[in-house]
């Protein structure tokens, strides 16, 4: 058998991430256009071997597949509805940071321009991409995804999560809240002992260790309220609020303010209120998702 014919690829966008896959897909082999609506961005990409074009229409009138790594939904709009008629036919796989509601949107617009179309989250920041903690998640076309597989990861690990165009966004925000809260948990934390004298570098390399092993506990976590049974409590309600009050108090001695504590603090009075005192603290959770419909 002779070598897999490597994939002429246009990336859209050269940001940081942009620029990140696109050099990617260059010291792969693969044949890499590069466009980006502000001229100049280009130039070590091109010295690296890939090619540079001057407009949108250009950059992806040869292409195989077609990366768009652009600022946001609106800017993919203007960037590729001028060029729907030479996207007709091409795949198409949008990495701009998109929310559900936008991937969905863009689905529906290439489906009526005959596009084959594939939504992705990118779990990394750009030095990571190509390298081991690298993952890109997708949904929306299976054959696209199928088609290109090896070449996207080349990015990082690649895994579907079905024809739902929105699925990939939607795991992808909610991850990324996850990590926005406890780098936010993280800031209060240091600035309250920063009262002390503690700098933050220092708070850092002690939270490291201790946020690294309470992580572990989150498929335990999940496990107990995929069950619904928060009667075997691992840490009460009632607990929780006593230590949530705690650190409440210090902050305020510390001269800290509660913008970040103080919806956990919220979460929490609400569950004891309602009588869920003596339950384990994981039924925070049932205050924030929404009702389950039932089955039709």
């Amino acid at each position: 058998m002779g070598q897999p014919v490597p994939t002429r690829v246009t990336v859209l966008g050269l940001g940081a991430m942009g620029s990140a896959l696109a050099a990617a897909f260059v010291k792969a082999g693969h044949p890499t256009t590069v466009w980006n609506r502000t001229p100049g961005k280009d130039a070590e990409l091109i010295a690296a071997g890939a090619l540079g074009a001057e407009s949108a229409e250009t950059a992806v009138a040869g292409a195989d597949l077609i990366i768009a790594c652009l600022f946001d939904h609106a800017s993919v709009h203007e960037t590729l509805d001028p060029v729907t008629g030479i996207l007709t036919g091409r795949d198409l796989v949008n990495l701009t940071s998109t929310e559900p509601a936008g991937a969905h949107e863009l689905a529906d617009w290439a489906a009526q321009h005959g596009i084959p179309f594939l939504d992705g989250g990118i779990m990394a920041t750009p030095p990571m991409i190509g390298q081991p903690g690298s993952a890109l998640l997708y949904s929306g076309s299976e054959e696209v995804f199928d088609r290109h597989r090896q070449t996207l990861e080349l990015l990082g690990s690649a895994e579907y999560f079905g024809a739902e165009p929105s699925k990939a966004s939607l795991v992808d925000f909610a991850l990324l809240s996850g990590m926005y809260v406890m780098f936010s948990g993280f800031y209060h934390g240091a600035a309250m002992v920063r009262s002390a004298g503690m700098s933050a570098a220092e708070f850092g390399r002690r939270a490291e260790g201790w946020l690294g092993a309470v992580l572990s506990t989150l498929p335990a976590t999940g496990e107990r309220i995929d069950s619904g049974d928060y009667s075997v409590p691992f840490q009460t309600l009632d607990f929780t609020k006593a230590a949530v009050d705690a650190i409440v108090s210090a902050s305020r001695d510390a001269g800290v303010d509660l913008d970040i504590v103080g919806p956990v603090k919220n979460l929490v009075d609400r569950q004891v209120a309602a009588g869920y005192g003596h339950e384990s603290s994981e039924r925070m959770f049932e205050s924030l998702h929404p009702p389950v419909r039932p089955a039709r």
